[in-house]
C-alpha cells in the first residue's frame, strides 16, 4: 500500500502524459490524472478532482500536484470537501519534477509527509554538490542499455539503493549526481556506451556498489 498521487492540470493531455511518465518509474503507485474540463477543453473540474482523489487513495493517503494557480485552488477545494480532509494534501511543488520525485518516493514506501517533502524539494538538481568525498569506494561501469540513465533506469537505480546506509553518487565526465535523486541522475544525460563511475561511502557502501553494478550488467531489465 503506497501513497497515491493526483495530477491536477488545465490540460487533460498534460496530466495524462505526466502520469504515463511517472508510472514508468513507480509502477506500484496509483497515479490518477485529473486534467481539463469535464466536457473537454482547458480548465480544471472540481468533481473530476474529487473523484480522482477517491480513486488514488489505497489507504496511505493522497498527494495532489497542480500546474497553475487556479488548479491549486481546485485541488484545495477538493481536499476540503472530503469526508476526511486529513486523507489528502496539496503539495507546493513544480508540477513535472515534483510529480517524478513524489512518485519515486511513494514507490520506495515513503509516507505521505515524505512524499510531499520529496515533491517540494524537486527542481533543477545541483550536480556540483553530490560528491561523496575522498575515501569512497568506487567502480567504473559502461552503460549498455538502449536509453542510458533516463527515466526508468534512473528510477530503478535510485530505488535499488534506497534504505541503504551509504552515500552514493554517479560520475560522468566532470559531472557528479546524487544517486538517490532520479532527477539528478537524468540530468547527467548518460547514454548507451558512456562510462560512468559509481562512488559509495558508508557502512553499506559495498552493498550499494553491488546493487548498481548488477543493474547495469543486466541492462536495467530492458
Amino acid at each position: 500500500m503506497s501513497v497515491g498521487l493526483v495530477l491536477v492540470s488545465h490540460s487533460a493531455k498534460l496530466a495524462e502524459g505526466l502520469a504515463e511518465v511517472a508510472e514508468q518509474m513507480a509502477p506500484e503507485v496509483r497515479i490518477v490524472p485529473a486534467g481539463g474540463l469535464a466536457e473537454g477543453g482547458i480548465g480544471t473540474d472540481y468533481d473530476s478532482v474529487v473523484a480522482a482523489v477517491q480513486r488514488a487513495d489505497s489507504g496511505a493517503g493522497v498527494v495532489l500536484l497542480y500546474d497553475l494557480g487556479s488548479a491549486q485552488m481546485t485541488a484545495e477545494l477538493a481536499v476540503e470537501s472530503l469526508a476526511d480532509p486529513e486523507a489528502a494534501v496539496v503539495a507546493d511543488a513544480p508540477f513535472v519534477e515534483g510529480t517524478v520525485a513524489a512518485a519515486v518516493a511513494a514507490q520506495a514506501g515513503a509516507d505521505r509527509a515524505a512524499v510531499v517533502a520529496a515533491a517540494a524539494s524537486a527542481g533543477a538538481p545541483d550536480l556540483g554538490e553530490a560528491s561523496v568525498g575522498d575515501g569512497a569506494d568506487s567502480v567504473e561501469l559502461v552503460l549498455t542499455n538502449d536509453v542510458g540513465l533516463h527515466a526508468r533506469p534512473a528510477a530503478l537505480l535510485a530505488r535499488s539503493i534506497a534504505g541503504l546506509d551509504a552515500d552514493v553518487s554517479v560520475v560522468l565526465g566532470e559531472q557528479e549526481a546524487d544517486a538517490h535523486s532520479v532527477l539528478a541522475l537524468m540530468s547527467l544525460g548518460a547514454r548507451k556506451g558512456d562510462r560512468i563511475e559509481i562512488k559509495a561511502r558508508g557502512a553499506q557502501a559495498t552493498q550499494a556498489l553491488g546493487k548498481v553494478k548488477d543493474l547495469v550488467e543486466r541492462n536495467f531489465d530492458e
